[in-house]
């Protein structure tokens, strides 16, 4: 059976990276599901249920100020001559995140920290003064995130017998303050409790917090400038850059053996941490408004580029890792255990989007100093390609797990399910998926002009290399349906074309692979309604045996993959049809309060009024967050900021 992974879509939270914390949607946080403070991949108050003379104050309204902070708004039930709410409380939520620094020079980090606090604010328009009990419920624990991921309730209780406590050998500790209050402990739970008067019109504060502190965490809070939003004529384009902008400095991390190249983590809650796909689409979406982050996240990965060969990591001399975390992380997907080491390589995109990234940075501003420390990344990447990403040496690039217990799927759908045949049934491995083969090619052309660039030998090869793998991929991908030819999903075990219609092939736009006729074969593929939901691009075709709207990678759709697709079409002169996508992610992003969703529902818009959430979907999410960037260049009217945008947008992916 299938663990019970708990839905997110009506909870609310705020984010600093690695500190997150969610509620329900009025603030309350109880013990369900994923709620609860969080200090990296770990659980340290799974409740902070508030009450007022023994009651639940009554919700009324929750207010975003940022990612940072919320309001969560209540009326006190209170004995008055009228039914009008005359007595309110604010409840302000904020988190903050920092660095712990030690040793000789003070400034070396060594862990992270941060803050969760809470402002209460009562004020009356009663006739007379009221005395009030306020409560604050605690309840402390240490449950690491993969446990409550998977259904789990419960982790390892915390019995704190004083404000300060620790746990994991110490190197966890979390300080509890509350001015003006009485504190009490029984076993894991805590209580605050104020007593107060509110004369009217005279508000009262109060407040209380917890730190956050983690040694031993491989995950720093990011430093440097954060990004900023671009200004729109548009104000709904405004509302979706600003709350992205938001989001995305929320994300923002560090690894501690790179303190000071930021990157973005890939989303809250699940992926709180370095993925090397994700950190890499969202940074190259962000290229022309910030380059910053490209320079980060190139260099955070290629100081962990592999130099060896293990199965059970899936390293190899020159690849790109997917993701890091603290400790072993198991999970169980359909019938297979997963157990995937804390650094982990098993991921057949994120080498070749690397060497994109690096190229697509130095167009946009990167200095060259900068991009000459990581020429040495690029030529071990680029032999990558050719050495060991091909398993079978029949030109193509493909992946299978040899551990036994990694991801069976190792392209940007990974899920278990992901790879189908037209009717269904699932493809067996080794599996080469068409969008790796395009990005094989970008890469070896942008990286060949890199290297003539910075007077460095091998251009040629790379060149000869991409040729021939377009010569390939003509050869051997295309299909055809009821509706015309489009390029398989994937090859299988057998160099059979898997038929899938897919939003898979909507990745070779813009990457070169494709001549003209066959940009047009796909363009029109991707906007017809058995795709194009109104919202968005399905990640499989209604006409297909697995399609279900909510299926993870096989029916939803996700707002990063139809952003991809909207910036192929703006590099290969389709502006009409990436304005009409665009157009159905704003809509999506105004119904998400200005956020973009991971993924939602393939529902289509003629029968939905709002797109239907996917329960258990990130918020924020970066590479969904940075489509926001994509979706303004190609809604914005010509003129000479507008054209700026769009073709640095169309130019960077």
């Amino acid at each position: 059976m299938a663990p019970e992974q708990p839905y997110l879509h009506n909870l609310s939270g705020v984010f600093s990276a690695p500190i997150q914390a969610w509620s329900d949607a009025h603030g309350q946080i109880r013990h369900a599901g994923a709620q609860g403070i969080y200090c990296g991949d770990d659980r340290v108050l799974h409740t902070a249920v508030l009450s007022v003379d023994g009651r639940e104050p009554e919700w009324v309204s929750t207010q975003l100020r940022s990612t940072k902070e919320t309001d969560y708004i209540y009326f006190v039930r209170a004995d008055a001559e009228v039914a009008d709410p005359l007595l309110s409380l604010v409840r302000t939520r904020t988190v903050e995140s920092g660095r712990i620094r030690a040793g000789d020079d003070g400034e070396s980090p060594t862990g992270c920290s941060g803050r969760v606090a809470e402002t209460l604010h009562l004020e009356s328009a009663m006739r007379e003064p009221v005395t009030l009990t306020v409560r604050l419920t605690l309840g402390a624990d240490n449950t690491t995130m993969e446990h409550i991921k998977q259904g789990g309730a419960n982790g390892a209780a915390v019995q704190p017998q004083q404000t300060t406590w620790s746990w994991r050998d110490e190197d966890t500790a979390l300080a509890l303050a509350a001015e003006n209050a009485i504190i009490s402990f029984e076993g894991s739970k805590v209580t605050i409790e104020w007593a107060v008067e509110v004369l009217p019109r005279v508000p009262v504060q109060l407040g209380w917090s917890v730190d956050l502190t983690d040694a031993d965490s491989p995950m720093l809070a990011g430093d440097g400038q954060p990004i900023f939003a671009p200004a729109s004529d548009d104000p709904r384009l405004n509302r979706l850059l600003e709350r992205s902008v938001s989001d995305l400095n929320s994300l923002r991390l560090a690894h501690y053996s790179h303190p000071n190249d930021t990157f973005l983590a890939a989303g809250a809650p699940w992926f709180f941490t370095m993925f090397g796909r994700d950190s890499i689409i969202a940074a190259r979406m962000l290229l022309p408004i910030n380059t910053a982050i490209a320079g980060g996240t190139l260099r955070a990965l290629a100081g962990r580029q592999g130099t060896e060969t293990d199965h059970t990591t899936a390293v190899q001399p020159g690849k790109i890792l997917h993701e890091v975390r603290r400790t072993v992380l198991t999970m169980a997907e359909s019938d297979q255990a997963l157990r995937l080491p804390p650094v982990y390589y098993g991921t057949i995109d994120a080498t070749p989007l690397w060497i994109c990234l690096l190229h697509d940075a130095w167009k946009a501003g990167m200095p060259d100093a900068e991009v000459e420390e990581l020429l040495p990344n690029l030529q071990d990447a680029l032999e990558w390609l050719r050495d060991h990403g091909d398993l079978d040496g029949d030109g193509f690039l493909e992946y299978l797990d040899a551990s036994g217990a990694g991801l069976v799927n190792q392209g940007w759908k990974d899920s278990g399910d992901a790879i189908r045949w037209h009717d269904g049934s699932l493809a067996k491995g080794p599996i080469a998926l068409a969008e790796v083969q395009a990005y094989a090619y970008e890469a070896a052309v942008v990286g060949a002009e890199i290297l003539d660039a910075f007077g460095r030998p091998g251009a040629q090869e790379w060149r000869d290399y991409a040729g021939r793998m377009a010569r390939r991929f003509r050869a051997q991908f295309w299909c055809e349906d009821e509706l015309g030819p489009y390029p398989a999903l994937a090859l299988d075990a057998d160099k059979r074309p898997v038929d899938g219609v897919t939003s898979n092939m909507g990745h070779l736009l813009g990457t070169g692979i494709l001549n003209e006729e066959e940009r047009q074969l796909v363009v029109r593929r991707v906007m017809d309604p058995t795709m194009f939901s109104g919202y968005g691009v399905r990640t499989l075709s209604t006409t297909n045996g697995g399609y279900w709207p909510t299926r993870y990678h096989a029916g939803a759709v996700w707002s990063h993959d139809t952003a991809l697709i909207i910036s192929g079409m703006l590099a290969d002169g389709f502006p009409k049809e990436a304005a009409e996508l665009a157009a159905g992610l704003l809509r999506v992003a105004e119904a998400n309060d200005w956020r973009l969703p991971e993924l939602f529902g393939g529902h289509g818009s003629d029968t939905m009024h709002t797109p239907v959430p996917f329960p258990a979907s990130c918020r924020p999410q970066a590479w969904a967050s940075a489509s926001s960037v994509v979706i303004a260049a190609a809604l914005t009217p010509a003129g000479p900021a507008q054209e700026d945008l769009l073709q640095a947008s169309a130019g960077s992916l």
